[in-house]
């Protein structure tokens, strides 16, 4: 699998509860924490989810 590396670049505060929790599974919790992770199915997804608040990037 393709690994992605994915920047949180905007506040999950006032975002649904949903969004938040979404950012929390994938490792983001802090403004411009970084996580690389294998593009799966289910990742991609939840990146889909927050798109407005992360930067994905190809590693």
């Amino acid at each position: 699998m393709a690994l992605i590396k994915i920047t949180q670049v905007k506040s999950g505060i006032d975002r649904s509860e949903r969004q938040k929790l979404t950012l929390q599974a994938l490792g983001l919790n802090k403004l411009n924490a970084t996580k690389e992770v294998e593009a799966t199915p289910q990742i991609l997804g939840m990146v889909k989810k927050v798109s407005h608040l992360v930067k994905v990037e190809l590693s």
